[in-house]
């Protein structure tokens, strides 16, 4: 293996898969099967208060506090090693914050159906803009209250009845049963926190997003408007995926990471 390679092998031969709100690393398992069976190394993280991560996500006060399991794995990386990072949903946000703060450790970061925020801007302005507010998302949200009806809400859950609808409309059923009794509230902090993000640092490094056609929960105008903002290098379209892609197109989803993954 020449001196070259080798820095490739550093640089691209490891994905960091950082799940959306509510769901946990557990969303990824079909992934992370097609990835390792290719020779790639793989770490699906559970972002605090998700997946089997103990914390109460009514207790998470900041994105910083959310996205810590994330960043401590980035930091103890050793030496040379640089990840590809892969967020989905809120986890764009936290992929967005993880690059900023340590961005010698991303060599590439794939935004998959993902918050991909500008400077300045929350999840919540996103999932807010007009387009995207419409009422199965609205009906499908319970806001917990874990400080009391007079403080803001701490979390929020999801109705399961209509999770179907909102999330999972392309995906086979079995999916969904996991889902149904692994998905956990989704800290309400991380959603509303406004993003600082720097030229020299995010901006530094390079992104892809991949749209997902039939997506009920991100739907494609809100998607197109994010990469227009913020135009990443090149954005793929899965067709015939709802909002969980590794679940409805999972094939797909994987051909698109290897490419980005193997693209000089």
């Amino acid at each position: 293996m020449s001196l070259q390679d080798a820095k490739l092998d550093l640089e691209t031969n490891h994905f960091v898969l950082v799940h959306g709100g509510g769901f946990g690393a557990w969303c990824w398992y079909k992934t992370i099967s097609l990835l390792e069976a290719g020779g790639f190394k793989v770490t699906a993280v559970d972002l605090t208060g998700s997946g089997i991560h103990s914390v109460d996500p009514n207790s998470i006060t900041s994105l910083s506090q959310y996205v810590k399991p994330l960043t401590d794995f980035l930091h103890n990386l050793a030496g040379e090693e640089k990840v590809i990072l892969v967020g989905h949903d809120l986890g764009g946000a936290c992929i967005s914050y993880a690059m900023e703060l340590l961005p010698s450790k991303v060599s590439k970061a794939i935004y998959v159906a993902a918050t991909m925020l500008i400077k300045g801007q929350s999840a919540i302005d996103i999932y807010s803009q007009e387009g995207n507010s419409d009422d199965l998302m609205q009906r499908t949200q319970i806001f917990l209250y874990a400080n009391g009806k007079d403080h803001p809400p701490t979390a929020v859950d999801l109705d399961k009845s209509l999770l179907t609808d909102l999330l999972f409309n392309q995906s086979p059923t079995k999916d969904m049963a996991l889902a149904s009794v692994s998905m956990r509230p989704i800290p309400f902090a991380p959603v509303l926190e406004k993003l600082s993000l720097t030229e020299e640092n995010f901006g530094c490094i390079r992104r892809f997003y991949i749209e997902t056609a039939e997506d009920n929960a991100l739907k494609m105008p809100l998607q197109d408007a994010m990469v227009n903002a913020n135009p990443p290098e090149k954005v793929y379209l899965l067709k015939g995926a709802d909002h969980s892609p590794f679940f409805s197109k999972p094939q797909s989803l994987h051909k698109l990471l290897v490419e980005i993954a193997d693209m000089k």
